[in-house]
């Protein structure tokens, strides 16, 4: 069985589609787990302060223990120390978290079906733009009621990249390069013909 994922305007035609990909049941738990893992493995985590052992000194007793009138002190790289080290320092550390193939596959699926049977997501070939100039792709998108628009290529040109590069609410990408988070975000989803059988061929 086939659906079909309908065309932008009447210049360009639906394309049919494999249920298999288009047409699965809406798995809100695992795409809500997809999109925290792409934002979690984006995080930089390079955060960093130096502990007690990382501060410069520190290496002798800075007076003896008995007899001074002062605290006694072992070290001059002490947290309570000024220009001591900090006492839980926070150390560079990955967020990334670990999610396998099949429940990635699974989960982008799950997200196209949605958008498909939302009416998110449409079929144009002719959407690329033929020169790099904003406002023929602004053109273009003018009678589109979305306030967030993803533009899916199979290939991304350079008139694509130069036309949408200085409009806010347009994101291009490739099927390669898909994000869950830019899928979910987008009020509608504009495919070309070629990327929609890419997307087949590596979800099926």
């Amino acid at each position: 069985m086939t659906l079909q994922v309908p065309a932008i305007n009447d210049q360009d035609s639906a394309v049919e589609v494999a249920e298999q990909v288009f047409g699965q049941e809406f798995n809100e738990t695992l795409v809500h787990q997809l999109v925290v893992r792409y934002l979690a493995t984006a995080r930089a985590g390079t955060k960093a302060q130096k502990n007690r052992s990382a501060v410069s000194g520190g290496g002798a007793k800075p007076w003896r223990q008995k007899g001074t009138g002062r605290a006694r002190a072992g070290t001059m790289s002490s947290p309570i120390w000024r220009s001591g080290g900090v006492t839980f320092a926070a150390q560079p550390r990955s967020f990334a978290q670990k999610l396998n193939k099949k429940m990635f596959k699974v989960g982008i699926r799950s997200i196209l079906s949605e958008l498909l049977r939302q009416d998110r997501l449409v079929v144009s070939d002719e959407i690329i733009p033929a020169t790099p100039k904003t406002k023929d792709l602004v053109a273009k998108l003018s009678n589109l009621d979305a306030k967030r628009i993803l533009i899916v290529a199979g290939e991304l040109t350079e008139d694509l990249v130069l036309a949408s590069r200085n409009i806010p609410y347009v994101d291009v990408s490739t099927v390669e390069g898909l994000s869950p988070v830019a899928l979910v975000a987008a009020d509608k989803v504009i495919a070309t013909t070629s990327a929609l059988k890419l997307i087949e061929e590596r979800l099926a």
